[in-house]
């Protein structure tokens, strides 16, 4: 009874179908466009990207460029990558949720795919005032910490803030005389080292 048992087990094992890398029973892998799409679809549930993004990802993956920009202009044809949509809802949020200037945003596009029009346009929809407007915040958000700091050392700390965050010398040096009190400007050097750590 035991050798029939153990007969039968092992007739089982023998019969039992073998499973594909993907998880699929004996599956094909599917066509090209098939996987592009998935990919496409799969990274779009995620966050929105740009149509570069989605071609270095299928690229990544082994999808053919033909077959990975037939399914990125359909994509774009029906509305589903959106480059200048995109630009323009992340040059806002970056301007008013993390106080970055222009330049920088622009960068981050850049690196992203986004061609350079595309940028400008999306950065031409936030104008200077808003720019302007979030420096103010975030300088207003960053001086209660520096109470206790003397008004050089607090100014020049604003001034690298805004610089990092890509906002040019001309203005971060009036936003930070305006809000944080008197600033001595080039007379003391502040300007020339602002303009230096960019």
């Amino acid at each position: 009874m035991h050798l029939d048992s153990a007969a039968r087990g092992g007739a089982g094992e023998a019969t039992r179908p073998s499973r594909q890398p993907g998880g699929a029973t004996g599956s094909p892998p599917g066509d090209p466009e098939t996987v592009a799409r998935a990919i496409c679809l799969r990274l779009l549930a995620a966050s929105a990207r740009t149509r570069a993004e989605l071609a270095d990802r299928l690229r990544r993956r082994g999808v053919p460029d033909a077959v990975a920009g037939t399914v990125l202009d359909r994509f774009v044809e029906v509305g589903l990558v959106d480059d200048a949509a995109l630009a323009s809802t992340y040059a806002e949020t970056q301007c008013r949720e993390r106080g970055l200037a222009g330049p920088a945003v622009a960068a981050r596009l850049r690196q992203r795919g986004v061609a350079d029009q595309t940028i400008r346009d999306a950065l031409a929809a936030i104008g200077p005032d808003a720019e302007e407007a979030a420096a103010r915040r975030l300088v207003r958000h960053r001086l209660p910490g520096m109470a206790g700091l003397s008004e050089d050392v607090r100014a020049r700390r604003l001034l690298g803030l805004l610089a990092r965050r890509g906002y040019p010398a001309e203005l971060a040096n009036r936003v930070v005389r305006e809000e944080a009190g008197e600033f001595r400007g080039a007379d003391d050097g502040c300007e020339i080292e602002f303009v230096e750590s960019l």
